[in-house]
């Protein structure tokens, strides 16, 4: 069998990493299975994309699609011509794509279009929010997808209300904390500990990159004002995602404990999160993370396509609600945060079940 993987962006390269090295488990014991890498180079800063193949020790790519950044109209369209022409000049049973960014969507549709069967890694979550383009891209990729490979009840119930057929569903866990839980004896400190003379539970991190809280100047200022205020002083580590940046700089937002650093490693930016006293984000992935690591999670976002890091996990949603805010910081100084558990089947084994799957379905 013959499988293509699809990767193009810093989650990708997280959650495809233990699949591949499922593969290469599964080739071990004699299965005639075979992988091709596709890197479709949506994300091209070397911190967001090269770095992660070295730390996560994946294989370079056999083919990078090279193509960098653009509107989503214009990276959607450049990824699916690439991709057309990677399949028609290395045909497989299978393409594998894994979670909802662009290359996601735009080479599900490519393989569908092609004849050939999707594999949905992270199939059936939803945030309900169609303002974001993940929303988008996972209600398109699972219109198209053949094999449905699910991290929690909420994504197999979202799948089964859609008229999915229940042998097409595949509850394997989650393959992010398969990584998490591999690397995490290697995590190492960055220089910026010893350099803010950072201590352990005496800081804080913060990562922000949603449209939604990003686009306006005045909602940035507001939501960074209302964080400093709050923060009793603690250092704040603020890893700048690049579409972040530019607005920062014309900002110009100088708070003697928020310290602005450039987009570290997995393993450097695992370390801070474990470290930390609590996580300030409006990603989805941290929030799994904090969970599994029992940190406390507050998420700048209405919604949630986890809703398992609430309900189970660390994590709790404020939006950019002032009074949410201000109640959360309260939780957590107040040392009463929530303690959270670990959702089902997120042990670490869930790319063995994918791969044990992909080799009797296919």
């Amino acid at each position: 069998m013959n499988i293509t993987l699809v990767a193009g962006a810093r989650p990708n390269f997280i959650k495809i990493a233990p699949i591949i090295e499922a593969i290469h488990n599964k080739q071990t014991e004699g299965f005639l299975l075979n992988y091709r890498l596709v890197h479709t180079g949506q994300h091209y800063d070397e911190n967001l994309s090269g770095a992660f193949f070295e730390e996560l020790s994946i294989p370079a790519p056999h083919v990078n699609l090279g193509v960098g950044s653009g509107t989503q109209a214009e990276q959607t369209a450049a990824i699916m011509i690439g991709f057309e022409k990677e399949l028609q000049e290395n045909p497989c049973d299978v393409v594998l794509v894994v979670g909802d960014v662009t290359s996601t969507m735009a080479c599900a549709i490519v393989a569908k279009k092609a004849h050939v069967k999707v594999a949905h890694v992270e199939a059936g979550i939803r945030s309900g929010d169609l303002t974001m383009p993940e929303e988008i891209n996972r209600i398109v990729t699972d219109s198209l997808t053949d094999y449905f490979f699910t991290t929690s009840e909420y994504a197999n119930e979202n799948l089964r209300q859609l008229g999915v057929e229940v042998p097409k569903i595949f509850f394997v866990g989650n393959v992010m904390i398969d990584t998490l839980r591999k690397h995490e004896c290697r995590f190492k400190k960055p220089p910026l500990w010893d350099d803010l003379k950072l201590k352990n539970k005496n800081y804080l991190v913060m990562t922000l990159h949603r449209p939604s809280n990003v686009d306006s100047e005045q909602l940035v200022k507001k939501l960074i004002d209302q964080i400093i205020k709050l923060s009793k002083g603690y250092p704040i580590i603020f890893p700048v995602h690049p579409r972040t940046q530019k607005l920062l700089n014309a900002l110009h937002l100088n708070f003697k404990n928020l310290h602005y650093v450039n987009p570290l490693g997995y393993l450097e930016f695992n370390y801070l999160v474990k470290h930390a006293l609590a996580i300030i984000t409006d990603s989805g992935g941290i929030t799994e993370e904090a969970t599994v690591m029992d940190i406390p999670c507050i998420t700048l976002r209405n919604t949630t396509e986890r809703p398992e890091t609430c309900t189970i996990g660390t994590n709790v949603l404020v939006g950019n609600d002032p009074k949410k805010i201000k109640k959360a910081f309260k939780t957590l100084f107040s040392g009463t945060w929530k303690k959270g558990s670990i959702p089902e089947l997120w042990d670490g084994h869930a790319a063995k079940r994918i791969v044990n799957h992909l080799t009797t379905i296919v």
